[in-house]
């Protein structure tokens, strides 16, 4: 199934791209799909974000479609994550999240080799649209 390309801020693409090239190789190679997701994201400068978009540090409503379970995260860089309410880029929730835009479903790999269908329903708080462009 190909999925349509996600829109990622510079600063966001820049600041994972860091991130990834410090991880020891075991845990980078565990991330592939993170890498192919921003292999083929757009880059857009922050202030040419649409508010629709999830971007690092936004906080998502979404709901996985298997049980209608809904969730509210923050996405987060790992060092940010821990926290109630945050999710890790790295980890698969949260690289599944990055990028999407509202009503959009990715469908995406868990560690146990079952696939999630999470779909976005309502991003609460972006960065970019609320004008914190170099967070």
């Amino acid at each position: 199934m190909s999925q349509s390309a996600i829109t990622v801020s510079r600063i966001d693409m820049d600041r994972i791209e860091a991130l990834l090239e410090r991880l020891p190789a075991a845990e980078a190679d565990k991330l592939q799909a993170l890498r192919a997701e921003l292999d083929r994201a757009d880059v857009v400068e922050p202030a040419d974000m649409p508010p629709h978009i999830v971007t690092m540090n936004s906080t998502v409503v979404f709901e996985d479609e298997a049980n209608g379970e809904k969730l509210t995260l923050t996405l987060v860089y790992p060092t940010g994550a821990g926290a109630p309410g945050t999710v890790s880029i790295l980890a698969p929730v949260g690289s599944a999240l990055l990028g999407l835009a509202r009503g959009q479903q990715i469908d995406w790999p868990m560690p146990d080799g079952r696939k999630r269908r999470l779909k976005v329903l309502e991003i609460t708080y972006q960065p970019e649209a609320a004008g914190d462009l170099h967070r």
